[in-house]
């Protein structure tokens, strides 16, 4: 359980730098370093008072390198997250207000850094799959997923159609978002069904483009947050974890079309289970969602997981263009334009657009938003989820 850091601290400080691949003007760290004073200049701190550093999915961007580079006062938490690609994202966020709520660190900042000059593509993952899928020809991320996703089609009945919503409403959010990589570039249901196949089922717009940039967010105490700012994003809930047996090391586990956010073997609550059970909240009380799509079928199945749909063929009338779209859907998703049509910084970015949607500066603002939950990167070895909420969410929970 999380009970521990439930509105404990807030989000005060939020950058993105994206930039095409391969066009950054930067290297990571110095990216790193831009997005971090951009965020304290947010948050109205000093960038000397940050004492904890938190990342995830590697990188050479190390804490205290940061931190001697910002001449900081002084280092007291300095954290990296396991877990592989952007599952463990939302965990990182959950650490840094661990570490606030435990007294560890008063001032974190979680970040994010990618830059193809420095680290090379993530397409092919290498460091990640063993033996036993590069024999036979399976070394990305897209034809992992893409097994699972057919799994779930076949299986579970779920509408090849559901994922194309998910797609053309994040196209759609794309077009109010001047900085997204697909604004000016709408996207039809014509055009998405006669893109070219990458790994069955997903088409082009089904994977998620990658970007040179960097992501910064910034969390104090729930105290010092109210004397910061009047719109603070505060961490009401978090969870992280994956059923057993749930990695590409083996690939054969029963859950195996669904996203990892389910029951764990043993019958214990999983992420989505233990987050709602921490918040004192279920799937209906989220205003709107910003899920991982590192390809539209484990965004779909993580919708899935969480409550927020049915499973099987009902998930078809639930995920709809109309529903999924922001400000009038049930259900708004990825009201940037995600990670399929703003940009991809491993995910971070998806958790700045949540904060703005607590804020209410959001390009695809939904109205009265109160609680913005961000599910972090689906069909990973780990993976994890967060929920941010408002004063008044805050005090319901």
């Amino acid at each position: 359980m999380t009970r521990g850091i439930q509105g404990a601290s807030a989000v005060v400080g939020v950058a993105e730098r994206h930039y095409r691949r391969g066009q950054s003007p930067d290297s990571e760290q110095v990216m790193t370093l831009r997005a971090i004073l951009d965020a304290c200049a947010d948050a109205g701190i000093s960038p000397r008072e940050i004492d904890g550093f938190v990342s995830y999915a590697g990188g050479s961007n190390d804490g205290p390198i940061l931190g001697a580079a910002l001449g900081i006062d002084e280092l007291r938490w300095s954290n990296m997250m396991w877990g592989g690609g952007g599952g463990s994202v939302a965990a990182a966020i959950i650490n840094g207000a661990t570490a606030i709520a435990a007294g560890q660190a008063d001032v974190v900042v979680v970040y994010r850094a990618m830059a193809q000059a420095d680290t090379g593509r993530l397409g092919y993952a290498k460091y990640h799959y063993g033996p036993h899928f590069l024999a036979h020809g399976v070394g990305s991320p897209a034809q992992i997923c893409a097994m699972r996703t057919q799994r779930m089609l076949e299986h579970d009945g779920v509408p090849r159609e559901a994922l194309r919503s998910l797609v053309l409403a994040a196209y759609h959010h794309a077009q109010q978002n001047p900085t997204a990589q697909a604004y000016g570039k709408a996207l039809d249901a014509e055009t998405y069904d006669s893109s070219r196949l990458i790994a069955e089922p997903f088409h082009l717009f089904d994977c998620s483009r990658e970007s040179d940039g960097a992501v910064a967010l910034i969390l104090v105490s729930a105290e010092r947050a109210r004397d910061l700012r009047a719109d603070p994003a505060y961490i009401l809930a978090g969870a992280q974890g994956a059923p057993g047996g749930y990695s590409e090391s083996i690939d054969n586990d029963a859950h195996y079309s669904t996203a990892g956010f389910g029951a764990a073997n043993n019958g214990k609550p999983g992420v989505a289970e233990r987050l709602w059970s921490s918040a004192g909240l279920g799937p209906d009380d989220v205003d709107v969602v910003q899920v991982y799509e590192n390809f539209s079928g484990p965004a779909v199945a993580a919708l899935i997981d969480h409550g927020l749909c049915p499973p099987g063929e009902a998930a078809g009338a639930v995920l709809t263009v109309d529903n999924l779209t922001a400000p009038n859907g049930k259900l708004p998703v990825n009201t940037s334009g995600g990670n399929l049509a703003d940009a991809f910084v491993n995910g971070l970015n998806l958790a700045v657009e949540a904060v703005r949607q607590i804020r209410g500066t959001s390009t695809n603002q939904v109205a009265g938003a109160q609680t913005s939950l961000f599910i972090g990167g689906p069909m990973a070895p780990l993976v994890s989820s967060v929920l941010f909420s408002n004063s008044a969410a805050l005090r319901e929970g």
